[in-house]
């Protein structure tokens, strides 16, 4: 009997356009595991709304699986670990996985790869990270330029299809049962509001189906938080249940400003690309002048915190961007510059507090994407906004037609009008049940300039 191969899935949870999959499908019987590894990430170990994600996701792959007539084993613990031991007990010869550049999935590859043959393949990319180099052959750090090089290596290889059998082993090892895991909240529920998504491959086609015909638009709607202008493709693409090269060939040919669209499909590689570069960029500011910020502590600052993350800030922009995140896990990428800003440069709060938060609140949760995009708002990254250009959520909500979102998330400015809903407070009619500003526009920018100067 040919010996069989292990499939370990982990960030790519799809049948289609997986080369891991075809490879293991030549190389002998395959059994897919996925592993549920809580300690090797550490302090990045996937917060509730992923792991709300993942338990749909795991289902669906399941069913998936089962209709190739192959199944799922599910095991929790060290990856590593783990997989070699399920390697001795079902005598595998080799691991086929996609490759994964998270600083904790780099280390269980290599751990792993000192006890089995361990075959990785690239396919959650448009371009494996490192491949795109400046003329002097080293990574770019400036994202501009790297997408500029990587467009000329555009479009990507057509996506590989999936096999119409998975060959199985002669006997199946013993699987986990899902629901142990504990992945959706119950005591209570804080997850009713995450119905309008569908987790899994067919929830991503189906997604990529609805933005097709809106792709051509969207340089006009994407910043526009009360219409529905962006992909929504982001969970999608984190958990691999599509990959960028399946949607780069869908619409690409859509016209209008799609390559705006793809040139955030391309931002998701530079941040992988910046992952290799400084692993970790999700813990620790890229440029040193930003050890020397006097970042708010103690009680006043946890305070502010707090009401930031409830959406009590004072500023209704805010506070609808925080309200969906907590309600949907899930925020309109502008929205999440503009409270990511406030929180840094209004409340002059550790970027890190805010990475957290979000780390354990977005479905769409992904290192390189979370981190590197905290960074750019708080100036501290490798490419980054520069500190001193504050935004000012009063005038982003007004310039962005943010009235109908903020009327949708901040139910007690329902009945205010456009010209004052946006501003409520400096408008006299805020009503007694919303907060007053934590803090002035101009207080907050004059106390964020004078932390900044001594950084300098």
């Amino acid at each position: 009997m040919t010996k069989p191969v292990i499939l370990w899935f982990r960030q790519d949870l799809r049948l289609s356009d997986q080369p891991a999959l075809v490879a293991a499908c030549h190389d002998g019987p395959v059994i897919p595991v996925y592993v549920l590894d809580d300690d090797g990430p550490g302090d990045h170990t996937m917060g509730g709304a992923s792991r709300w994600w993942l338990h749909r996701s795991l289902t669906a792959l399941g069913k998936a699986l089962r209709d190739k007539g192959s199944r799922l084993i599910l095991r929790r613990g060290n990856a590593a670990e783990m997989l070699a031991k399920l390697a001795e007990d079902t005598g595998a010869k080799a691991v086929h996985a996609i490759r994964h550049y998270e600083p904790w999935w780099a280390k269980a590859e290599e751990n792993l790869a000192k006890t089995l043959d361990l075959c990785l393949h690239d396919g959650n990319q448009l371009a494996p990270p490192g491949s795109i180099t400046t003329g002097a052959g080293k990574p770019f750090k400036i994202y501009t330029p790297f997408w500029r090089a990587l467009s000329h290596h555009m479009p990507p290889d057509d996506p590989v299809r999936s096999p119409t059998k998975i060959p199985t082993p002669s006997k199946w090892p013993t699987t986990e049962a899902l629901g142990s895991w504990g992945l959706l909240p119950s005591k209570p529920d804080w997850a009713t509001g995450f119905s309008d998504w569908e987790p899994g491959e067919d929830g991503a086609r189906k997604r990529l189906d609805q933005f097709v015909g809106e792709a051509a638009d969207y340089e006009a709607t994407r910043n526009l938080p009360s219409r529905e202008g962006t992909s929504r493709l982001s969970p999608h693409l984190h958990f691999g249940e599509i990959t960028p090269r399946q949607i780069w060939h869908r619409v690409a040919g859509e016209g209008g400003s799609v390559r705006t669209f793809l040139g955030e499909i391309g931002w998701r590689d530079y941040a992988q690309g910046i992952l290799l570069q400084y692993p970790d960029v999700g813990r620790k500011s890229t440029r040193e002048q930003f050890d020397k910020m006097p970042w708010r502590t103690g009680k006043a600052a946890k305070s502010d915190l707090r009401a930031w993350q409830r959406g009590r800030t004072g500023y209704p922009i805010v506070d609808a961007g925080m309200r969906q995140l907590w309600a949907t896990g899930w925020m309109h990428n502008r929205v999440r510059m503009i409270a990511a800003s406030f929180l840094i440069k209004h409340l002059l709060i550790d970027w890190r507090e805010g990475e957290r938060w979000f780390w354990d609140c977005l479905v769409d949760a992904d290192y390189g994407n979370n981190s590197v995009n905290w960074q750019w708002t708080a100036g501290t990254g490798v490419d980054s906004n520069m500190f001193p250009r504050i935004m000012a959520p009063l005038s982003q909500s007004e310039k962005f037609d943010a009235a109908d979102y903020i009327r949708e998330w901040v139910p007690e400015l329902r009945d205010l009008d456009d010209d004052v809903i946006h501003d409520p407070e400096d408008a006299g009619c805020r009503p007694e049940d919303y907060p007053e500003k934590l803090i002035g526009h101009r207080e907050a920018r004059e106390r964020s300039l004078a932390a900044y100067r001594k950084t300098k």
